[in-house]
């Protein structure tokens, strides 16, 4: 298949830098409400037991073990239609920067460790041409099997970054790139324009350090922007 030409991408992590939450505790939330656990330990194991962010973001996952992938869509599709009208859901000047970015003719791409099924209608609604994040493992009767090919967090956002960049001939160094945790920092470093989101104190040093630019996580409502 030839690749595909195009002038810039622009890459979004998604949780606390377009949405004000953390996709996947508050989309937990919604999934117990309508799904409360029969006996078994839905909690996972204890924070402190958890040694790195893909050790947590795995043992999230393996709480849908056994789940048909269909169900979980269906309730990501319920949980967002319900989120996306909070009054305080998103984060106002990354939506700007989503418009800005497709009125100028990039491509915008979703970065996260977040799962596919919540980060689909989002997508969809911002308009956003790829997602990179964690994908679910799937047994061929379409059921979860509680595991992931890989977490979507640090190094593995900024190599996901440059194998889309590759593929679409867009230079590096033309890109942009949002972030507002310190896992995104390699992400950030990827591209030529990175943005950091927020009051993280290691990406402020270093957009001090570099001149990146620092945006406000001022949060609104999806009508509170431009997007």
């Amino acid at each position: 298949m030839a690749e595909r030409e195009c002038s810039a991408l622009a890459f979004f992590d998604v949780d606390e830098t377009v949405i004000a939450e953390k996709s996947l505790v508050d989309f937990w939330g919604h999934w117990q409400a309508a799904h409360p656990p029969l006996g078994a330990d839905m909690t996972g194991p204890p924070a402190s037991a958890v040694r790195t962010r893909e050790a947590l973001n795995r043992a999230y996952y393996r709480r849908y073990a056994g789940v048909p992938l269909s169900a979980l869509e269906a309730a990501g599709r319920r949980w967002y239609d319900g989120y996306r009208r909070g009054g305080a859901a998103f984060v106002l000047p990354v939506l700007d920067a989503v418009t800005a970015h497709r009125a100028a003719g990039r491509e915008v791409v979703l970065v996260s460790g977040s799962m596919r099924p919540l980060l689909a209608p989002l997508a969809e609604e911002l308009g956003a041409s790829a997602v990179l994040c964690t994908e679910l493992l799937v047994r061929a009767d379409g059921v979860l099997t509680g595991e992931v090919s890989r977490p979507m967090i640090g190094e593995a956002k900024a190599q996901a970054a440059l194998r889309l960049m590759r593929e679409r001939g867009a230079d590096p160094g033309d890109c942009f790139a949002y972030g507002d945790h310190e896992s995104d920092l390699a992400l950030l470093s990827a591209v030529g324009a990175p943005v950091v989101v927020g009051d993280c104190p290691v990406l402020n040093q270093e957009a001090e350090r570099l001149g990146w630019p620092v945006t406000p996580a001022r949060r609104g409502p999806l009508s509170g922007s431009n997007a």
